[in-house]
């Protein structure tokens, strides 16, 4: 494969349009643009979690299949029309998701993000793959966008919730349970 970035700048979003995939121009500030641009966000987002150190190797595993899902996904965002996501790549999500939560003690109790550097780190990721459903239904509002793509975005965040409680328990062996009253927090020191 030859060089795809030869040349880093174009100016040519100068003028507050970008290219699409298929060539087309759009505003920078599109739905379209904003859904894959969410994506790429959440992408970073589990590369700076994959960048913590002595993270769990299945974890680690999973999570770079899913920057690279991620990728895919954002390129069928970027290119109108083009299909890449499928029901068994959210099938693969879901067992993922079963297999991690399997070890993990029922939730009683909402926990609050953190437990540790990496858990933190998953807890931004789930929130910023949820922000990228939104930006995806906002744009399936105006345009056609496949089931799967929502599906999976809404099935990551729920992995990464669950990953960051496996996180917790890595890092630290606890998590802090949300309470309404006024009080010192409890520490769910289960599992």
């Amino acid at each position: 494969m030859g060089n795809r970035l030869s040349k880093i700048y174009t100016r040519t979003g100068d003028g507050g349009t970008t290219g699409l995939g298929d060539g087309s121009r759009v505003p920078k500030d599109s739905a379209r643009v904003e859904a894959y641009g969410t994506v790429d966000e959440l992408n970073s987002v589990i590369g700076v979690l994959l960048a913590v150190p002595d993270l769990p190797a299945a974890v680690a595993d999973r999570l770079t299949e899913v920057q690279h899902e991620l990728f895919d996904l954002g390129s069928e965002l970027c290119i109108p029309g083009h299909r890449v996501m499928t029901a068994e790549r959210v099938a693969r999500l879901e067992q993922a998701l079963d297999g991690f939560n399997e070890a993990l003690p029922p939730l009683k109790e909402f926990i609050l993000p953190g437990g540790g550097p990496a858990a933190a780190a998953c807890h931004l990721a789930r929130t910023v793959a949820r922000r990228a459903e939104r930006r995806v239904w906002t744009l399936a509002k105006a345009e056609r966008v496949a089931p799967e793509v929502t599906q999976y975005l809404n099935r990551l965040s729920d992995l990464l919730f669950v990953l960051a409680r496996v996180l917790a328990r890595h890092e630290r062996g606890t998590e802090v349970l949300w309470r309404h009253v006024r009080g010192k927090p409890e520490r769910n020191k289960s599992g």
